[in-house]
């Protein structure tokens, strides 16, 4: 399937991201896909493909600036730093993906969601905890916590948080903090655990970090979560 790039700023960042348009006239849903720590690569853009041949608008997101994509971990998170210290600069980078999808003609602006993976899915989780006006944020492996929890009353998306139960990242007592300020702010969440499921379990490219106790491709937890991913966007989205 054929995208197109867009570019936009936010938080100071020149982004440049990837759009997929599923055919046939009219607005449509839309969804933006937040990718991991790496950048913007073909594993959230098969994913954006994916989710446009279901018949949504699908952004795959610049997170760096340039639709730059880096290759190791270390200069990655050195680049991602100020996201990290500064939770305002964080959602910005979401908020403006959101921002410039809604104002399209083609975007119907009141059936639009997130999802991420790893970093992606912290971001997805961030956009939601921003109050952004959001019908779903889907988190893929992404860490739980916030410098900001939710405020009571403050998150209109419908939560999914997608986790795998021995990723080494996402301990048990950081998913009970999540659940705890889930259930402080009265947002509609669910979260999903995966036995014998560590980290990046929905990237097939992940054998190639040499790490399968820390980061291993998981074909099971990937058809399942993706699957509570559409179940939630029939909800919210189609119906």
């Amino acid at each position: 399937m054929p995208s197109e790039i867009i570019n936009y700023t936010g938080s100071g960042l020149n982004l440049r991201s990837e759009l997929y348009l599923p055919a046939g006239p009219g607005r449509k849903s839309a969804v933006f896909v937040f990718p991991d720590v790496f950048g913007l690569g073909d594993h959230v853009r098969e994913r954006a493909e994916r989710l446009a041949k279901l018949g949504h608008v699908a952004l795959a997101c610049d997170i760096h600036g340039e639709g730059f994509l880096f290759d190791d971990i270390n200069a990655a998170v050195d680049k991602l730093q100020p996201l990290y210290d500064d939770v305002a600069h964080f959602r910005g980078v979401g908020l403006a993906a959101l921002a410039a999808l809604a104002a399209r003609p083609d975007v119907d602006p009141a059936r639009m969601a997130s999802i991420g993976f790893c970093f992606g899915g912290t971001m997805s989780l961030e956009l939601a905890r921003a109050g952004a006006d959001i019908k779903a944020a889907v988190c893929f492996h992404g860490g739980l916590e916030s410098k900001a929890p939710a405020a009571p009353g403050g998150v209109k998306a419908r939560i999914l948080a997608c986790i795998g139960a021995d990723d080494p990242f996402i301990p048990p007592a950081e998913r009970a903090e999540f659940e705890a300020e889930m259930r402080s702010c009265g947002a509609d969440w669910q979260m999903h655990l995966y036995g014998n499921t560590v980290h990046s379990f929905t990237n097939k490219q992940a054998a190639k970090r040499q790490l399968p106790d820390v980061v291993r491709y998981d074909a099971a937890a990937d058809a399942r979560s993706w699957a509570a991913m559409l179940e939630l966007f029939d909800e919210v989205l189609v119906g």
